[in-house]
């Protein structure tokens, strides 16, 4: 038989039972025959019949075994044809294997009984018998393998749509804001024309381990909170040389959120955004702070600043930071599904915050 993807039948160990097709189609086919040989036997014992009528049964499931052969040979090149040649030839093939052992049978009968002749009614009973049988087996091997095309098709429409997604988690990832790049490369150069070469190296120095955590991991991945604070702590040790004592940053991070999952460099946008529009325009800068702490089984991540509340580049969805709010909202929903919440908005202090709430355990997420 031809069998086109795996299959998964109970009792048939951990492994898809037709993972391996020609072992599958061997057990099948050898079981299937032994066990009808058996039952013509049983049936010719019972019925109180002669030794010598036990070899037509042995005689005629041999004939049958080899005929399926044949077939399952037949079918395996009907299927890759149209419909029309399918269908034809399969019917063509099968009215053959059954005339065929319609007529050993009936030979065989006819010559454990010294006739002279195949009788009509005989073969007519072969016929019948015979038309069950190949009818059966044919309906059983396209059966068996139009299901397990349409399960590999399945497989495949899986596989694609989980490519499909981590190509977007992926392309979600690739749009995070790359300005704060620029502008750290254009202060290392003026660092380096005004000869403070120590802060240049420093700055290029901390540049560097923040990009090699954000090229060696994967795109779709995900790690702890505690990592990605790490590398929040990494890009704003860069900031900070750009903008020293305007850019005042804290953190408090409660220890049972420390290994909630979540995807990476998922809040750097967030901090980049507070710089942008607290620290930036605000001559004496501005306070940033990340705090998470566990509400339930979900973890909730603030990010706040003291600037001066809701901007135009929040309400704009076409400005850097309406992209980045909206990156964060899709890599949220890709990750957790409805097992998660984003918001954003002034504070009481009159700065802006933003709230992630995300499972606490990898096993909550949809």
């Amino acid at each position: 038989m031809l069998y086109t993807g795996p299959m998964r039948i109970p009792g048939f160990g951990p492994e898809p039972f037709f993972d391996d097709k020609n072992r599958a189609f061997w057990i099948l086919q050898t079981g299937g025959w032994t066990f009808y040989l058996l039952l013509r036997l049983a049936n010719t014992l019972g019925s109180g019949a002669e030794a010598r009528y036990l070899i037509p049964p042995v005689i005629s499931v041999a004939a049958g075994y080899s005929i399926t052969l044949v077939l399952s040979a037949v079918y395996r090149w009907l299927m890759g044809r149209s419909k029309f040649v399918t269908s034809g030839g399969a019917v063509f093939a099968a009215f053959a294997a059954i005339a065929t052992t319609s007529l050993i049978d009936a030979s065989m009968y006819a010559l454990l009984n010294k006739s002279s002749g195949i009788e009509a009614g005989l073969f007519l009973g072969m016929l019948t018998i015979n038309s069950l049988l190949i009818g059966g087996w044919t309906a059983l091997y396209f059966g068996i393998n139009f299901y397990i095309m349409l399960e590999q098709r399945e497989d495949d429409l899986l596989r694609l749509e989980g490519q499909a997604s981590s190509a977007q988690l992926a392309m979600l990832r690739y749009q995070l804001n790359p300005h704060f790049l620029f502008n750290t490369l254009n202060s290392i150069s003026t660092l380096v024309l005004l000869k403070q070469t120590e802060r240049a190296n420093a700055m290029l120095s901390r540049l560097s381990s923040f990009l090699r955590y954000t090229l060696a991991n994967e795109p779709t991945a995900q790690v702890t909170l505690a990592q990605e604070v790490e590398t929040l702590k990494l890009y704003l040790d860069i900031e900070k040389m750009r903008f020293e004592e305007r850019l005042r940053t804290s953190f408090e991070i409660d220890d049972a959120t420390k290994d909630a999952r979540l995807p990476s460099l998922l809040l750097q946008p967030l901090v980049e955004n507070a710089i942008k529009y607290a620290v930036t325009p605000q001559e004496d800068g501005a306070d940033i702070r990340v705090e998470a702490r566990l509400v339930g089984a979900m973890v909730r991540i603030t990010v706040s600043d003291t600037g001066q509340g809701e901007t135009a580049g929040f309400t704009d969805p076409t400005s850097s930071t309406g992209v980045g709010l909206a990156n964060i909202r899709d890599r949220l929903g890709q990750a957790f599904g409805e097992r998660q919440s984003f918001s954003y908005g002034p504070n009481a202090e009159g700065g802006f915050t933003v709230t992630i709430e995300l499972p606490l355990r990898a096993g909550d997420a949809a």
